[in-house]
């Protein structure tokens, strides 16, 4: 029998919660789901009112892995969605995590949550910038500390102030939050920064996604910048062979990794490092954070 339970006063059927979905470490689905309801405050912050893709892993990270767009079947009709444009699809609707129930029944789907960087309220004008530095081996995340030092200074030399984080994956993010801007410019920003590092550090990065290119370099996307793209949310669980999360960092982090172990985080070190530091990624979600592309 599927256990209900009630939050907030909405009904929720959890299933399987003893599953084991990450073998490695025996981290069971009950545990995603009380990882998401102890970091829901920041979490929630981040992903507010941004219509949320869902990368599924049912059977864990082995297992089938799906991204969907559209709510899911079976969505209650108490979780909000939000139109969003889409040139294949021009009446497609995005789920918006609005709440704790909304998140707690998004966390049975075991998902990891991927955002735009724009609100529903304003479709394809961005508040936040992003970068994604994705190494290719045998480069590790310790070279994308040094391209992620390199494009904060530039950054700041913009007036944007960049806050890093973990990809969850191999690599790292960097965001900097912005005055509303059209996609289109923050991505044509973001590529000319891209080649402007690759230039200034071509034993580094690259800035082009081709293979070919990557081995020992750090690869700098700017194409998550485009409207329709979407990026792992801070704080998600990502499906890979362990719990790992897309961990805020500070810079002094940043600046002092020596070994990829360095920067790999799982969800039982994400509480007593938001009890230690708060949201290290609290200044997105400031207003007065934002800053203007030049």
């Amino acid at each position: 029998m599927t256990p209900i339970t009630v939050v907030e006063g909405r009904r929720i059927a959890l299933s399987n919660l003893h599953k084991v979905l990450y073998p490695e470490t025996g981290f069971t689905k009950g545990e995603v789901l009380h990882y998401y309801a102890t970091v829901a405050e920041p979490l929630l912050a981040h992903i507010h009112n941004r219509p949320v893709s869902f990368l599924r892993y049912p059977d864990g990270p082995d297992g089938q892995l799906f991204f969907t767009k559209n709510p899911p079947p079976g969505t209650p009709d108490w979780v909000k969605t939000s139109p969003v444009p889409r040139s294949e699809d021009p009446s497609a609707e995005q789920v918006l995590i609005a709440d704790m129930p909304t998140l707690m029944w998004a966390a049975n789907l075991v998902v990891e949550f991927h955002v735009h960087q724009w609100t529903a309220d304003s479709p394809a004008i961005a508040d936040r910038l992003i970068l994604d530095l994705d190494p290719g081996a045998p480069a590790t995340i310790v070279e994308c500390c040094a391209a992620a030092l390199w494009l904060r200074d530039r950054l700041a030399a913009d007036g944007l102030h960049a806050y890093p984080k973990t990809s969850g994956a191999k690599g790292l993010h960097l965001s900097a939050p912005l005055e509303p801007t059209p996609s289109a410019r923050v991505s044509a920003y973001a590529k000319k920064l891209a080649q402007e590092a690759e230039r200034e550090l071509p034993g580094l990065v690259v800035h082009r996604m081709a293979k070919a290119l990557r081995p020992g370099k750090v690869f700098v996307d700017h194409s998550q910048n485009a409207a329709a793209k979407t990026t792992a949310a801070p704080y998600t669980l990502r499906a890979r062979a362990r719990p790992t999360v897309s961990a805020p960092l500070s810079w002094a982090e940043v600046e002092a990794c020596a070994n990829p172990s360095d920067l790999v985080f799982l969800a039982d070190d994400i509480p007593p490092r938001l009890a230690r530091d708060g949201d290290l990624f609290a200044p997105l979600t400031d207003p007065e954070q934002a800053g203007a592309l030049p």
